[in-house]
């Protein structure tokens, strides 16, 4: 009884002994959920600024369009800028137009479905930045707690071998072992359940923020659909 005492007083049983103190497998497992916790909280970080900056363009954006301003003004501002979001849209839009009219559009539904086409590729292309490295937050919130599990089996298993070999059951001879294999499913716990939450958070934030620019592409096509007509039936009218 004293040695099992003293046994219990001298093991070290801190995070770091017994990532330690973890088998190969074990430390693998867990340095590898470590470095997707890590990459979760970088994508967070990243989405936040992105998501906040971007809602603050449109806001910007959108002031400066319902202003009055003359959209060929605004579009000379903005054409040699690198835009993204609803300028973007705008700008790509407003290009077409000036590309179809230079060249003597004549077809106000060939002009009309062009314009709609440069601005839904232009919605795809920033929707799918809007989404880029969510799919890392749900492989992370979904394969982390399985890859923990894994962890922890193995170390497990390890801590069954050592047991049978030394052929004792005393809890301070098993405590150790089994604490750092049920380790890795802790971290795989954290590393996962902040990323689930992220993913759920960001994915709502991508939709509000590309309703909005679907929003915007579908008025801005139908001030444009009006001045293709003011533009075309006139000349129209004189053939």
């Amino acid at each position: 009884m004293e040695q099992v005492g003293l046994a219990a007083a001298t093991t070290d049983v801190s995070l770091w002994s017994l990532f330690m103190q973890a088998g190969i497998v074990v430390k693998l497992v867990m340095l590898g959920l470590i470095a997707a916790s890590v990459w979760t909280w970088a994508i967070v970080i990243d989405k936040y600024l992105a998501y906040g900056r971007a809602r603050r363009q449109f806001d910007k954006f959108e002031q400066v369009f319902w202003s009055g301003q003359s959209l060929e003004e605004l579009y000379r501002s903005l054409s040699e800028r690198n835009n993204t979001g609803l300028a973007s849209i705008f700008v790509a839009a407003m290009r077409e137009w000036k590309k179809s009219f230079e060249r003597g559009a004549r077809s106000p539904i060939g002009l009309q479905m062009r314009i709609d086409r440069a601005m839904d590729v232009t919605l795809a292309r920033e929707t799918e930045f809007l989404g880029a490295r969510l799919g890392s937050l749900a492989t992370i919130g979904s394969a982390g707690p399985f890859i923990g599990l894994f962890g922890t089996v193995v170390g497990i298993m390890t801590s069954f071998q050592a047991i049978a070999g030394s052929k004792s059951t005393n809890l301070a001879v098993v405590a150790p072992g089994i604490a750092e294999a049920l380790l890795a499913t802790a971290i795989g716990l954290v590393a996962a359940i902040p990323a689930v939450i992220a993913y759920n958070k960001f994915s709502a934030d991508a939709g509000k923020l590309s309703a909005r620019m679907e929003g915007f592409a579908d008025e801005f096509s139908a001030i444009l659909s009006r001045q293709i007509d003011e533009k075309l039936q006139p000349r129209q009218a004189a053939q």
